[in-house]
This record gives structure tokens, sequence and C-alpha cells, in this order.
């Protein structure tokens, strides 16, 4: 399965979903990855389709989990954890 499109999601969509944006397009240009789409949203806009994989915080998971695959922050700060996991995630889909 490719992964063409990731989603940030937070409850309103603004600070933590933008934030692990552009994390998310730091950790993906470091891995050389430059054709993945990354956006951030409410977790009202999320539902199945809308993207490949959603990177959240621990507490958007119910919320997201039925929609696609996850990756679950315990830090949505931690640009390492997101490495860690982004990467591994990108591996199990050939990606990386």
């Amino acid at each position: 399965m490719a992964v063409n499109k990731i989603l940030c999601a937070c409850g309103s969509g603004l600070g933590s979903s933008f934030l692990v944006e552009m994390n998310v397009a730091k950790v993906l240009k470091k891995l050389g990855l430059h054709e993945i789409e990354v956006t951030h949203s409410a977790a009202t806009d999320v539902h199945k389709g809308v993207a490949d994989l959603f990177v959240i915080g621990k507490d958007m998971y119910d919320i997201c989990s039925p929609y696609g695959d996850c990756i679950v922050l315990d830090s949505i700060i931690s640009i390492p954890e997101l490495e860690t996991k982004l990467s591994a995630y990108l591996k199990t889909k050939g990606v990386l």
C-alpha cells in the first residue's frame, strides 16, 4: 500500500495538529520523502479515505482509529518519537 497523504488531526484543527504537521514534514524531508502530502485538520474532518495515515495525540485515537491507520504520539512535540514511529510505519508499508 502506498502512503500518499498523511493527516494530522486534533480537536479544533488549529494548534496541535498544525505543530504535528510541521514536524511530520520535517521528518519526511529528512527521510527524503518529498512526494507524501501532509495536512492538518479538525476531528470533524476525519473520515474514511481522507488520508492513508493519521498522526495524532493519544486523545484522538478513539476518533481516528475507525477510519484508518494511526500513529499515536505520547508527546506531540517529540520529533525523535515521531521519527521513530513514522519510520517504522513507512518500513512496514514498503515506503522506506
